[in-house]
């Protein structure tokens, strides 16, 4: 018998469709007890990195701090095996990378853009666990006219956006200064090879 939870659990919400599913939100995707022993332990576990990078023609810092991981990685730290496990099961894809991303408070954010693909498995999803602070994402088409949509992603959620929006499509964590806590993303993605 479903468990009262169960029988009320938050339907997945469609932002964008397209033939490959789109980008659709998951709330709730993972225990609220689970995602946040997620957050303590990559918070704690994680040799987060500050990077540099060329913009408009100046070395600037990365407004985040970042880490990458593949699944076969013989020192993945503690939580991302059983994350990895957690989001194939949700998805059925076979993700063998993943990319987390330390927002610290709202100061830190993401610029508008689109995954790279060349690396990528085409036809594959994106998934991206929300664990931490809530913060809100834009997409915004690239072709001009669009409506930009904003999604608030909670601690637990999953978004999950298809390769083909990667190229019709932009993502964003813009600055939110009213946010004081930090959130991290884990963004995993199915790479070739």
């Amino acid at each position: 018998m479903a468990s009262q939870q169960d029988l009320f659990a938050p339907e997945p919400v469609s932002l964008v469709r397209d033939g490959e599913g789109g980008i659709r939100y998951l709330p709730e995707s993972i225990a609220a007890a689970v995602a946040q022993r997620w957050f303590e332990e990559a918070f704690r576990n994680i040799g987060w990195l500050s990077q540099q990078r060329m913009m408009y023609e100046r070395e600037v810092a990365v407004p985040r701090l970042i880490a990458t991981f593949s699944r076969d990685c013989a020192d993945l730290p503690a939580p991302l095996s059983e994350a990895f496990e957690a989001v194939r099961a949700l998805l059925g894809a076979p993700f063998n990378r993943v990319g987390l991303n330390l927002y610290r408070d709202g100061n830190d954010s993401v610029a508008p853009h689109g995954d790279k693909t060349e690396k990528l498995l085409p036809a594959q999803p994106i998934a991206i666990v929300s664990l931490g602070a809530s913060r809100r994402m834009s997409i915004r088409p690239k072709a001009r006219g669009g409506r930009t949509v904003h999604v608030e992603l909670e601690p637990g959620s999953c978004i999950v956006m298809s390769y083909a929006s990667q190229f019709t499509h932009e993502h964003s964590i813009p600055k939110t200064p009213a946010v004081t806590e930090p959130r991290i993303s884990l963004a995993f993605r199915c790479f070739n090879g």
